[in-house]
């Protein structure tokens, strides 16, 4: 770090160094003999008939004539010799003779403005207007030249182009010398000094040379500079304070960011490596930085975004899933997301964007077909309820969900009527096991109903955005196009893969529209738009009979049972009028089986067709619950004694099962039960 701050204050330093030699400040005398011994081949004119006494000729103080050894007299008097040449020269660079020398120096080619200058008083009235507004012209030109430098010079030190930095002092100091010239001649014509003698002292500005008068103090601010200077000086240091205060600014971000990096414990930018337990041993998605989330100083604390101490983001060895390490899942901790952004499909259905409510990457990471529980404070008692993620997890940076809104859901009224952009949620990280990573098989049939193209859009967007080189047939059945969800983008994708081929069944259109197929999705059209089927990987995800009635057309058409997977959106009865019908109906039994729940103390009697779940709702203890179809592990309970039958277990991992937990929603028993609820 010290190297590279040294690296920088080193330009920085000599541009300083260079503002102050541009200041004007010459405190050092220059001798004849030095000058004589720079250029020997100038000595014997200059030095001959020119001389190198006093100031020369009648103008001067001279004697007549510049027969004298007149500094600047050479024949014929005035200006002439070393500063024009030649006999009774006029010209301040005119001729052959220090104008020649000059640019040998390197200094200044001549400003023709001088000559005529030097005319003065003998210039008629006209003239005098021409040569006015010149000096104001130059003295305009300057200014610009001026500002174009300082520009040049803000943003090559910005990028650190030292070459473009040295063009600009160029620049600046070029503009500076028009300016001042122009500001000579307007003293000379409006002020009525002597012509000569502004001339002169424009001359030894020129050359650095000083005639050891000093420098009056009511003239000069700081170390004997003029006003001018002084604020020039002040602006460039103020520059160079900017520029060193963002060096380190950036400096200090960049030494952040490696530290996050180098916290990390195997989690890479978006892959993962094979684990020894035969699962994939996965870490961080991309943006999630390490095995811990990190908030950065200017951020909320931990416990702003997480309900945990060691923050929403883990590695963990997903079973059971068939993704050989293409993607990386965190485990289900709780964490808080913003909402970014809230798209509009069609009229009824809405995708909201979440994002980390610190910055940077999403806490969590997640596989295509994965969703998200949410806890929506709907009333007093918050409510949970899954929806399906839409986004694909390649984009690190924000997960979306879309969801239709339901005129009995309170979830998803919650989601459409209340929720704003900059409102945060809590949510529990992703989970489910209807995934596609792109392992399974080598092509893939989608197949979705309605708001059922949620996971389908996650699966096919995360293969394009991973250039997936099998095939992709993708599926949709909907009413009409007013109610197609995500139509344009699958548009666009489908030009851009030529593996990716959308079939649309559109049941409220009499005849085929713009690529659109009128009528409901039936066997004879699947095997039209997808050869082979039977042999074909398929994936269904809609309202529970369309599934049902997809399966039976795949059966028909031999597609093995093993090959198709679906994702229930529900339960086929709704679960509130279902306890209270099985409420009403039912009487208790002394010899039937029960179930306790320890915690609560309470028991009621388990008839072999109720689940856990619904016998807790009766008696009124409370069990967390989302999706109710096994999926989403949020009723998962402790099982005490007894045993229980699960149709669906898919919401518990390995390690849950074997310490006993048990899928509330799921879980029926013909036996006394205990469970820790």
């Amino acid at each position: 770090m010290q190297s590279r701050i040294a690296v920088f204050l080193l330009p920085v330093a000599t541009m300083m160094v260079v503002g102050l030699a541009a200041s004007g400040i010459a405190y050092a005398q220059i001798s004849p003999e030095e000058h004589a011994s720079h250029h020997p081949e100038e000595a014997a004119k200059t030095f001959g008939e020119s001389g190198m006494g006093g100031m020369g000729g009648k103008e001067m103080g001279g004697p007549p004539e510049g027969t004298g050894p007149g500094m600047l007299g050479g024949k014929g008097g005035g200006m002439g010799g070393m500063m024009g040449g030649g006999e009774g020269g006029v010209g301040m660079m005119g001729g052959g003779g220090m104008g020649g020398m000059m640019e040998k120096m390197g200094a200044p080619k001549p400003k023709d403005l001088y000559p005529s200058l030097m005319e003065l008083p003998d210039l008629p009235m006209e003239r005098r207007g021409e040569l006015e507004h010149e000096a104001h012209q130059r003295m305009i030109a300057g200014t610009r030249v001026l500002s174009e430098g300082f520009d040049e010079l803000s943003i090559s030190a910005g990028s650190d182009d030292f070459v473009a930095m040295q063009a600009a002092t160029a620049k600046i100091r070029e503009g500076l010398g028009d300016f001042e010239s122009g500001l000579a001649a307007h003293r000379a014509l409006r002020e009525g000094k002597a012509p000569r003698s502004v001339a002169l002292q424009w001359f030894k500005n020129e050359m650095n040379l000083s005639d050891g008068t000093p420098v009056a103090a009511s003239n000069a601010w700081l170390w004997g500079m003029t006003p001018f200077h002084t604020i020039v000086m002040v602006i460039l240091v103020l520059f160079a304070v900017t520029m060193i205060w963002m060096y380190f600014f950036k400096m200090r971000r960049a030494a952040s960011l490696l530290e996050r990096l180098a916290s990390s414990e195997g989690g890479g930018s978006t892959g993962v490596g094979a684990s020894a337990s035969g699962g994939a041993k996965l870490g961080v998605g991309r943006g999630g930085g390490g095995s811990n989330t990190t908030t950065t100083p200017n951020s909320p604390s931990s416990t702003d975004c997480c309900d945990t101490d060691d923050g929403c983001v883990t590695e963990q060895d997903v079973k059971g899933v068939s993704h050989n390490g293409l993607l990386a899942v965190g485990k289900k901790k709780l964490c808080k997301l913003r909402v970014a952004k809230i798209i509009q499909e069609t009229e009824d259905v809405k995708t909201f964007r979440f994002v980390a409510c610190h910055g940077g990457g999403i806490p969590f990471s997640y596989l295509p077909g994965q969703f998200l529980t949410l806890t929506l404070p709907v009333a007093e008692t918050p409510i949970k309820r899954s929806y399906t993620i839409s986004s694909s997890p390649t984009q690190g940076y924000f997960c979306e969900v879309t969801v239709k809104r339901e005129d009995k859901g309170a979830g998803s009224r919650y989601l459409h009527d209340q929720v704003k952009v900059g409102d945060t949620l809590e949510v529990k990280a992703p989970s489910g096991k209807f995934v596609f990573s792109g392992k399974e098989s080598d092509d893939i049939v989608l197949i979705s109903g309605g708001v059922g193209i949620t996971p389908m859009m996650s699966i096919a967007r995360a293969l394009t955005d991973m250039a997936w080189p099998g095939e992709i047939h993708f599926i949709a059945a909907c009413r009409d196009p007013a109610h197609f969800i995500f139509e344009s983008e699958l548009k666009r994708l489908q030009e851009q893969f030529d593996n990716l081929h959308v079939h649309v069944a559109m049941s409220r259109i009499k005849e085929d529209l713009n690529g659109y197929t009128s009528g409901r999705l039936n066997k004879e059209l699947l095997a039209e738009w997808v050869p082979k089927i039977a042999s074909k990987r398929i994936h269904i995800c809609g309202a529970p009979a369309m599934m049902e009635a997809t399966k039976a057309m795949l059966a028909e058409l031999e597609v093995p049972a093993e090959s198709i997977h679906t994702e229930n959106f529900g339960s086929t009865q709704k679960p509130k009028a279902k306890v209270a019908e099985k409420q009403e109906a039912r009487q208790e039994k002394a010899t039937g089986a029960k179930v306790t729940f320890a915690t609560s103390n309470k028991s009621t009697s388990l008839p072999p067709d109720e689940t856990i779940l619904e016998a807790s709702e009766r008696i009124g203890v409370d069990i967390d619950y989302s999706c109710r179809v096994g999926t989403c592990g949020e009723c998962r309970v402790k099982l005490l004694s007894g045993n229980v039958s699960m149709e669906v277990d898919d919401g518990l991992d390995p390690d849950e099962k074997e310490a006993g937990m048990i899928l509330a929603c799921q879980s029926k028993s013909t036996e006394d039960v205990s469970v820790e609820a």
